[in-house]
């Protein structure tokens, strides 16, 4: 059987790849970048090191791969043939895998229209559903009525921290041992494919995804960017310090009471849950850098992103936002010149202060947040009372 996968990064190769593999298929990873490709081609295989205390090493083979820019018409070939297509590209570079897809499934509908899954693992909702709006830009409806037919775009949910490292031997992924992967079964087409190894496959993928983005990936956010405050230079250093850890700790239980209420999920598993997030961010094993995790503030606080939308949604119940407040402010504090959105945002609060700034990234209406935002905006940029 062949996969192929489009996005040869570390979530690529250390969890789609990785269960692919397991699952018993050949996978073909495209991407941009030759020498990756040529790696891939040259060894046929790669390893991924587990962060365990043993750090455990296993190497995933047959792989092989394609560059989407100079070996387009054996992209396209490779898209008629596959068995299943899974993405792991960031959300932002969706629209530019679109136009080889769409080439490709015009193709396979007249040469193989033996019926096909095609996966979009991102951090965001429901990429699978925007990978196919992409794809429709391309074609007339006619030919994506076809196109449906025989290819479904079941929408995912994915979780594992996924590093990479360098050395004289080349770059290997490191990743945590916790995964998950979890695949909306009442989108697929092809019944017939095999179940993914370990893969989770429920009717309504809704409470999954919401819960990863607005707890995990809330939280890790949240760290990062008291985090950096703080001084630290990592998730796992920030989280030694006992005053960051209850912040944090606090931020997912105010984020995880939007969740139990909009889903009614039973409070002990989601205590569970915010328990086995804590222990994740603090593994010893793992060094994940706050400038990595908090790359992109712009982005993370977006009206429906990790950090607003809990915090909105809460305040409407009536509920607490004490500490969600701390993590929106924090992120408005991210200052790193190595990072382009970061720049963005700093330079837009030195040109038009804070209170606009929160009105411009956060598109939140109600005044009340907003002022209550600004407010710890200050104590955190003057006093730094949160972790000293």
């Amino acid at each position: 059987m062949l996969a192929l996968h489009f996005g040869a990064g570390n979530i690529g190769k250390g969890l789609i790849g990785y269960l692919l593999n397991k699952t018993g298929y050949e996978v073909c990873f495209v991407d941009i970048n030759q020498k990756t490709v040529d790696k891939f081609n040259n060894y046929n295989s790669y390893q991924v090191e587990i962060l365990d205390d043993n750090h455990t090493i296993e190497t995933i083979s047959p792989v092989s791969a394609l560059n989407s820019v100079t070996q387009e018409e054996e992209v396209i070939n490779a898209i008629v043939n596959a068995d299943l297509i899974t993405t792991s590209v960031g959300i932002n570079n969706i629209p530019k895998i679109a136009n080889i897809l769409a080439q490709g499934l015009l193709k396979r509908a007249k040469e193989n229209k033996k019926k096909i899954d095609i996966i979009a693992n991102e951090n965001a909702i429901n990429a699978s559903s925007s990978l196919k709006r992409e794809i429709k830009r391309y074609v007339s409806n006619k030919e994506m009525e076809n196109i449906c037919t025989f290819v479904g775009f079941p929408n995912s949910a994915i979780d594992r921290l996924a590093l990479s490292k360098h050395s004289e031997g080349g770059e290997s992924v490191l990743v945590e041992p916790f995964y998950e992967w979890i695949i909306n079964k009442s989108e697929i087409v092809n019944a017939d494919s095999p179940i993914i190894k370990n893969a989770i496959y429920v009717e309504d993928l809704q409470p999954y995804i919401e819960r990863k983005l607005y707890l995990v990936n809330m939280g890790h956010a949240a760290t990062a960017y008291i985090g950096f405050l703080a001084g630290e230079s990592t998730i796992q250093s920030a989280l030694r310090n006992a005053k960051i850890e209850h912040l944090v700790r606090e931020t997912l239980n105010e984020a995880s009471q939007y969740i139990l209420r909009k889903f009614n999920m039973d409070p002990k598993d989601m205590s569970d849950f915010i328990e086995r997030i804590i222990k994740r961010f603090k593994n010893k094993n793992i060094s994940d850098s706050i400038l990595r995790v908090g790359r992109s503030p712009i982005r993370k606080l977006g009206y429906n992103e990790r950090l607003i939308k809990p915090t909105r949604e809460l305040f409407d119940l009536g509920l607490s936002i004490e500490y969600l407040s701390v993590a929106v402010a924090a992120a408005f504090l991210f200052d790193n010149p190595d990072d382009e959105e970061s720049v963005i945002l700093q330079n837009y609060i030195c040109e038009n202060g804070i209170e606009q700034a929160i009105l411009h990234f956060t598109e939140l209406e109600n005044k009340t947040i907003r002022e209550k935002i600004k407010e710890i905006y200050y104590q955190l940029k003057i006093q730094k009372w949160y972790c000293k």
